[in-house]
């Protein structure tokens, strides 16, 4: 955890040293955060350098669950220090919907605050995309710390698919495509007509499918610019893709690609709901209720198109960008969208929610129980990739599934309590566990979070952390088992 902090206090001097270059007063304030992370940072790793280095399983699920906490809470230090987010609870919540990648925000003028603060908010959205133990991983052994219990802590999906045995060489090689293609879109989106300020903002926000923004109105801002809008459906699509097909698309084994069972699902599913969507805003969507313009740059057609995509790449990939106020198209797509919080991109990619690896070991357990009916003594294994899917892994995705709907219900129930209307409630539920950032009702994707009370931020913040977690990482602290040493 001391790595940690001193990672994060590294990160924070960009924002810091790029504020002081353009003369804002909280350069100072950001700068001092920074040294203060490397400061405690520091001296936890002084402090424990004599302690044993060998990670348990139960030591992994800790340094995750109280590594991210105590990330927050040094992320949340330039917010405070400089006061541009007033209320702890405020600055607790804007910092843990950055490093969960949720972008649910209680900044009500965001292009009010200074650019340090917003290109550090945008950073803590890039350090959390891939995970800040997969990271750890990648530098721990240099410290003489192994990593494995680590990344199967914080693995996305039911299995870590590697693409090296060594846990460290697969962190570098994630990271080194995770900022090739950062900096790639920060290019095409500078050469597609946004400042440099705002395509790199836009860039650490996509790829980490976190979903601030530097604008108020979020991506819509630029709904006169369609080449800038498909820039960030391309990246969207791109960081909701498990990264182990990209890089075996960069060393040319395109076979495992094209027979990547989850990708080709995750296609199918792109493409399906765009045509549903697209084609019911062409047809049955009023536009002119929605509070965001819609300039036909391109005809009617391609811009129900370009809003369809956009918005169903956003909630599929919990990035949550915004081109439209999409509850107000038609009653159907509202349902649809809902749905789509808990789909969920690939496991392996920065997205949050269910992941679609898991819906499908679901789907087709499913399937083969009743086929286990009719033929009860016969052996009907799940089978994925070709191989068949170990029982354990199975019951673990149907465990996982009960505990996430089980936190879906709890998360709406508690919010209800909070004062939050039955549509509010369960969307702030299902958008916080997701990590999917806009919801419906009062937080609806032209509305924010300010409106929530302070437990009802902290509560929300809880509900972005199991679900970034994977429910079992952070529920698990809460078992009395866990802490028994046997």
């Amino acid at each position: 955890m001391g790595v940690l902090l001193v990672f994060n206090g590294g990160f924070m001097i960009i924002p810091s040293v790029y504020s002081w270059i353009i003369g804002e007063a909280v350069a100072l304030d950001i700068g001092v955060s920074a040294l203060i992370s490397i400061f405690v940072g520091l001296m936890a790793m002084f402090t424990t350098r004599h302690h044993d280095k060998d990670i348990t399983q139960k030591e992994g699920y800790l340094i995750v669950s109280l590594g991210w906490l105590f990330m927050v809470l040094s992320g949340m230090l330039p917010y405070v220090m400089s006061g541009e987010i007033v209320g702890i609870e405020n600055s607790f919540f804007e910092t843990m919907s950055g490093y969960t990648t949720t972008g649910a925000s209680i900044v009500n003028d965001i292009e009010a605050l200074p650019q340090g603060i917003l290109l550090w908010r945008s950073f803590t959205h890039w350090i959390g995309g891939m995970g800040i133990i997969v990271l750890a991983v990648a530098i721990l052994p240099l410290f003489g710390i192994g990593g494995m219990q680590l990344f199967s802590a914080e693995s996305p999906g039911p299995s870590a698919d590697k693409v090296k045995p060594k846990i460290a060489d697969t962190a570098k090689r994630l990271w080194l495509i995770y900022f090739g293609y950062t900096v790639s879109e920060t290019i095409l989106l500078k050469v597609a007509g946004m400042d440099w300020f705002d395509a790199t903002n836009h860039a650490l926000s996509t790829l980490s499918t976190g979903g601030f923004s530097t604008k108020n109105a979020s991506i819509a801002y630029w709904n006169d610019s369609p080449l800038i809008q498909y820039i960030i459906i391309l990246f969207m699509f791109l960081a909701g893709t498990n990264f182990v097909v990209s890089y075996y698309a960069f060393k040319g084994k395109i076979n495992n690609v094209l027979h990547n069972e989850e990708f080709k699902w995750f296609f199918f599913f792109i493409v399906s709901f765009t045509a549903i969507t697209s084609l019911s805003i062409y047809f049955f969507a009023d536009t002119s209720l929605a509070s965001i313009d819609y300039p036909m740059v391109l005809g009617p057609a391609e811009s129900a198109f370009r809003h369809g995509i956009f918005q169903v790449l956003a909630i599929i990939t919990t990035t949550g960008f915004v081109t439209a106020d999409y509850t107000l198209w038609t009653p159907l797509l509202t349902i649809l969208f809902f749905g789509l919080f808990f789909l969920g991109g690939s496991a392996g990619s920065t997205s949050g929610g269910v992941k679609i690896i898991r819906h499908l070991i679901m789907i087709k357990n499913g399937f083969q129980e009743f086929r286990r009916i009719l033929h009860p003594n016969a052996i009907l294994p799940v089978r994925y990739k070709g191989a068949s899917v170990d029982q354990k892994i199975v019951y673990n995705i149907l465990g996982f599934f009960i505990l996430y709907s089980l936190s879906f219900i709890i998360g709406a129930v508690v919010f209800a309590g909070t004062g939050l209307d039955f549509e509010s409630a369960i969307g702030a539920s299902a958008s916080s566990l997701g990590n999917v950032g806009p919801a419906f009702g009062d937080l609806s994707p032209v509305d924010n979070y300010a409106s929530l009370t302070a437990f009802g931020k902290y509560w929300s913040s809880f509900l972005m952390l199991i679900g970034r977690l994977e429910i079992f990482t952070v529920l698990i602290l809460f078992t009395p088992y866990f802490w028994k040493n046997t």
